[in-house]
């Protein structure tokens, strides 16, 4: 399926989901960029509606031009954030590179009933955002300068937050699609739900934003 994670039916009650999904840096922190990643990683089983049971480690690292204290940091924060999800790192794999990398292999659990698509959006349906939007926008203002330490604070604070918590919310209700929005910027995520049958009248004054975007314009 096309959607942010694969998902294979093992019984009538159970469906297997697994992702993968890393980055590049985009702070210069190492550990918070680590927790970053992971979060990053375990969203697409969120938006699938189903549970993280486990993750992989995946990981670039330049071993011969960089402290490998750096890696260690990048490992720890990885490994914090996905404890605050309620798993464990069960192993991974690594290769030398000349830029890091970062990520996760998660699998998670769900009911195959209730496996959330990105194909399913029907007439009627409102469109929920769990967190505003505006990082794509922060982080490039970061890397070409025209934004300070109070905005990398924004932009981290959200990036940090785990989708844990909204997804245990959607599963109380009867969700038609879900997908979990990051390179693509809400328009390119919607128009994939959408597909070519459907259409979306968006409110902008509605959108949640960060206010810091107007900033980094």
């Amino acid at each position: 399926m096309e959607d942010d994670a694969a998902a294979f039916r093992v019984t009538s009650d159970l469906a297997v989901v697994q992702t993968v999904d890393f980055i590049t840096p985009i702070i210069n922190d190492p550990h918070t960029f680590g927790a970053i990643a992971a979060a990053n990683a375990l969203s697409d089983i969120y938006a699938l509606g189903a549970t993280p049971i486990f993750a992989l480690n995946i990981v670039s690292f330049p071993i011969k031009s960089m402290p490998m204290e750096i890696l260690g940091a990048i490992l720890a924060g990885g490994a914090e954030k996905v404890r605050e999800a309620g798993i464990s790192i069960v192993g991974g794999h690594s290769v030398d590179d000349t830029i890091p990398k970062y990520g996760l292999s998660v699998t998670g659990l769900v009911h195959p009933e209730k496996l959330i698509r990105k194909h399913g959006t029907q007439v009627g349906d409102v469109l929920i955002l769990t967190k505003p939007l505006g990082t794509g926008i922060l982080a490039t203002g970061l890397d070409v300068g025209i934004a300070g330490d109070e905005v990398e604070e924004v932009m981290i604070r959200v990036m940090l937050e785990l989708n844990k918590d909204a997804a245990q919310v959607m599963s109380l209700f009867d969700v038609h699609a879900c997908t979990d929005v990051s390179g693509f910027g809400l328009l390119g995520h919607l128009r994939e739900m959408l597909g070519s049958d459907l259409t979306a009248v968006l409110n902008y004054e509605q959108i949640p934003i960060l206010p810091q975007v107007w900033g980094c314009s």
